[in-house]
């Protein structure tokens, strides 16, 4: 009979390391990447409200949206893809990745082969948890740029230790770097909110 543990990932009740579901939308959050990073391209036109809504200001506006130049430049969706990549490689001992090409192609080249070693991080990779929350982020970020929609609020709650941990409706699971505990879905929506200003 297996030990009931927590599943790596979302930290619910789990005989197995991580759960099949979340290893399959950890591999689908991958998936979706590349596609998020070329529907970015027809949203780095500014909006023409803008960020503060106000006409008249004294500096023209940069010509683009900086959100989405941020994630489509070097070092945004790539950067996090590509540091994942190389973590892998590096920790299996493998050679490193081949230079791909532009920004978009290493994007893709990078989720490809992530892909492949989703079934390795969910065994093994102590920090899968990570990879995890990095690839929630950036879909939820492009998310909110491409639908418009807001991502979720963020909610301060406070861990018997005395920490301060910030959940969502859709939080899948949280541990506390204070104390360590770790909490499920459910536990970390039940803990008690706390004061704002003390977030």
């Amino acid at each position: 009979m297996n030990a009931i543990s927590a599943c790596a990932i979302c930290r619910n009740p789990s005989t197995a390391r991580v759960h099949e579901g979340c290893e399959e939308r950890l591999d689908a959050g991958l998936a979706s990447l590349p596609r998020l990073y070329r529907e970015l391209e027809q949203h780095l036109a500014p909006s023409r409200r803008g960020d503060s809504g106000r006409a008249g200001s004294r500096t023209a506006p940069l010509p683009v949206n900086e959100r989405v130049l941020d994630l489509r430049a070097r070092g945004g969706i790539e950067g996090v893809v590509v540091t994942w990549e190389r973590d892998a490689r590096e920790t299996l001992g493998w050679e490193p990745a081949p230079f791909r090409g532009d920004v978009q192609q290493t994007v893709d080249g990078a989720v490809a082969f992530l892909r492949t070693q989703v079934p390795w991080f969910c065994d093994a990779h102590e920090a899968v948890y990570d990879l995890a929350q990095d690839v929630r982020r950036l879909r939820a970020e492009c998310d909110s740029i491409i639908t418009g929609e807001r991502p979720p609020r963020r909610i301060p709650v406070g861990c018997p230790c005395g920490a301060v941990l910030k959940v969502t409706i859709d939080t899948p699971g949280i541990r506390c770097d204070d104390c360590g505990t770790q909490y499920g879905h459910a536990e970390a929506l039940r803990l008690p909110a706390v004061d704002r200003s003390a977030a």
